[in-house]
């Protein structure tokens, strides 16, 4: 040592002691936060199942409408993923995306109906609404990517992600323009009303119709992204763009396939909503949308089967657990407190482990 010189490394020390102590202090709050979550989870359902407070039948029906709703979330779950996957932003208009189709498809739904399309050729009307929600989603979802998004690329991240929701804003009340305000219920379809018998379980056929063909479009993705060239392109651009294009991949023509493919997932989801709740409005895409992303971090964000699993999940919960979680502590009308179970997992997934379930640690 240097005459003259101190040693500074008490400072340094008192100070790394410092930041132990406090990132010590964090650990214990949360630990304590998981503790006081687990402990209330496993209570409340404790309690619910003594009491026997709900029949076995009625816990299958939620059990089977969790599902349904679940593979709606999943759906839209996809386009947030794969928008992610490539540009790394969140797109919060994607609800406004899955809210157009279907409100879209609502008139083609009417016109359908006072044609006898619906009852007496179901097949043929079914994929006439689903044909118009789907391309009208695509339309609008290729329209934000080459308005919105394309001119901020190399802006920062906090840029699009205002842009987003400024964008979410600008569709809703462009369609409140020019559909109304008011809540618009579909049509009956005959054949979608009833129950079948499935190995034994009685399920709505409007619900096994939504689970069939989300699962059928969720496979048919699954293949495009792994087994297609497409797929193979979309994949190259999510690692590296700049590589990629020297590869001689058109970077731009993937971004849009990829907004496309987003949007024809959130018009399909769109009219597998409606078959379960039958209504649509101009604000019909925020609780969705925002549900849908919550199953996409829960699943790991840019993990496609992640946010098919993740929009599975919240869907079962959202379902099951206010009666399951609550009901045993005498809450009336658990039902209500849906979206609270909703976005409370969504904290705690941010808080404890925000990269998801199938996500990498960073």
């Amino acid at each position: 040592m240097l005459p003259g010189r101190t040693p500074r490394s008490s400072g340094t020390d008192a100070a790394a002691t410092t930041r132990t102590h406090r990132i010590s202090g964090l650990s214990i709050i949360l630990w304590a936060l998981r503790i006081v979550v687990i402990a209330t989870v496993l209570i409340g359902s404790t309690l619910t199942l003594q009491r026997g407070l709900l029949p076995a039948e009625s816990w299958r029906d939620l059990l089977i409408f969790g599902i349904a709703q679940g593979s709606v979330y999943a759906l839209i779950a996809l386009g947030y993923t794969l928008v992610y996957g490539i540009l790394f932003m969140i797109n919060f208009a994607h609800g406004e995306v899955f809210m157009s189709g279907a409100f879209t498809a609502y008139f083609v739904a009417v016109f359908a109906a006072s044609e006898g399309l619906l009852d007496g050729n179901p097949i043929v009307g079914i994929a006439m609404i689903l044909l118009a929600s789907m391309l009208t989603s695509m339309t609008v979802a290729i329209l934000l990517e080459r308005i919105a998004y394309r001119p901020l690329r190399g802006a920062p991240r906090l840029v699009p992600l205002i842009t987003a929701i400024g964008a979410s804003l600008v569709l809703q009340y462009s369609f409140r323009g020019l559909y109304g305000s008011g809540v618009r219920g579909y049509p009956q379809i005959e054949v979608l009303q009833g129950r079948w018998e499935i190995f034994g379980i009685p399920i709505l056929r409007s619900q096994a119709v939504v689970i069939v063909a989300a699962v059928m479009l969720m496979i048919a993705l699954w293949y495009l992204v792994e087994k297609t060239s497409t797929g193979r392109q979309m994949r190259a651009v999510s690692e590296d763009k700049e590589v990629a294009a020297l590869m001689g991949i058109n970077v731009d023509a993937v971004i849009v396939k990829t907004f496309a493919i987003g949007g024809l997932l959130a018009g399909a989801a769109g009219i597998l909503y409606v078959f379960i709740f039958n209504q649509v409005h101009f604000l019909m895409g925020f609780l969705p949308g925002i549900k849908a992303f919550t199953a996409a971090v829960l699943g790991g964000i840019g993990n496609i089967v992640g946010a098919m699993l993740g929009g599975l999940f919240l869907g079962v919960l959202e379902s099951v657990g206010p009666f399951l979680f609550l009901s045993g502590f005498g809450v009336p009308s658990p039902n209500q407190l849906r979206d609270v179970i909703a976005f409370t997992m969504l904290v705690l997934v941010l808080i404890f482990r925000p990269y998801g379930i199938l996500g990498k640690k960073p």
